[in-house]
């Protein structure tokens, strides 16, 4: 009953209640964003064929090609695998360069034969200058679906 009768004690108490919930928010606040960009895609394929997920270079300003980024895979798949490939790839039009050739990795992935539904594999890319990509991508699998990038 003593409680009731101070009216800074409920004043204190509020105060109290919202630094704690201030404490607590500021614990589950996710660690600062270092450098990283993150892209979600989905991809159709057929079950048990490669199907080309993804290509990565790198492109300098004077449209010579850079150091290939590196790249690792953080989730692999469930139901299939992931194959990076060193290519060649020409393009034109391509940001400020009329015509490039240039090397490349191109990650393809292939479902277990029999397999058919959503599959999903993170692959993270890293930059030489630094600069981190994480790549979610869902790939569906099911008979015709097969789509190229």
């Amino acid at each position: 009953m003593a409680l009731a009768r101070n009216p800074a004690l409920p004043l204190v108490a509020a105060m109290v209640m919202i630094a704690s919930s201030a404490w607590a928010a500021a614990e589950i606040v996710p660690p600062p964003n270092r450098g990283e960009q993150v892209v979600e895609r989905k991809i159709n394929a057929s079950p048990n064929r490669d199907t080309q997920i993804g290509v990565y270079l790198n492109v300098k300003p004077d449209c010579s090609s850079g150091p290939l980024p590196t790249i690792r895979l953080s989730s692999p798949p469930s139901s299939g695998k992931v194959v990076v490939k060193r290519a060649r790839l020409k393009a034109t039009n391509y940001k400020a360069c009329l015509a490039l050739e240039v090397p490349a990795y191109v990650a393809f992935y292939k479902s277990q034969p029999q397999f058919s539904g959503s599959d999903a594999v993170t692959i993270e890319v890293t930059y030489p200058q630094g600069r981190t990509e994480i790549q979610k991508i869902t790939v569906i699998v099911g008979s015709g679906n097969e789509q190229k990038i």
